[in-house]
């Protein structure tokens, strides 16, 4: 499987999770709300550009793993098994990678930072000094 497939599945997660939370299983049948955030606006989007691009089968195996994962809210194997079909939807049809990805919103710097743990720092960029704990007087 290609990197760029698992790497966008990994982007996408938290889009698709947030949508099937926001519109439940009628995500693939239901238009864009304002009363949703953007996020599950987003994977509402992702979901029904794969299923317009998937055979009838293809369409069917689609919806039974929404419905799984919305009946089955918290279930990880639900949403893997969602996953799973939009990685063979992209493996299957190459030009669908290039579109869903373009569905999703661009990151600006693309800088991710992450903290973990106590007294952790997080920045995005050149910040200048960050000290942390109890014994550092405040730099003027």
């Amino acid at each position: 499987m290609s990197a760029e497939i698992v790497q966008f599945v990994g982007q996408a997660s938290p889009y698709l999770t947030a949508a099937l939370g926001a519109y439940g299983a009628g995500v693939l049948a239901r238009g864009e709300s304002a009363a949703v955030d953007a996020t599950a606006n987003v994977g509402r989007r992702l979901l029904q550009a794969v299923w317009r691009r998937r055979d009838e089968q293809g369409r069917a195996e689609l919806e039974a793993s929404i419905e799984d994962a919305t009946q089955e809210t918290g279930d990880e194997d639900a949403i893997a098994a969602l996953r799973q079909q939009i990685k063979r939807a992209l493996r299957e049809d190459p030009e669908l990678l290039h579109e869903l990805t373009g569905l999703l919103p661009s990151s600006d710097s693309g800088v991710s930072a992450t903290a973990s743990g106590t007294r952790s720092v997080a920045a995005g960029g050149n910040i200048g000094f960050v000290i942390t704990g109890d014994i550092h007087p405040p730099q003027s």
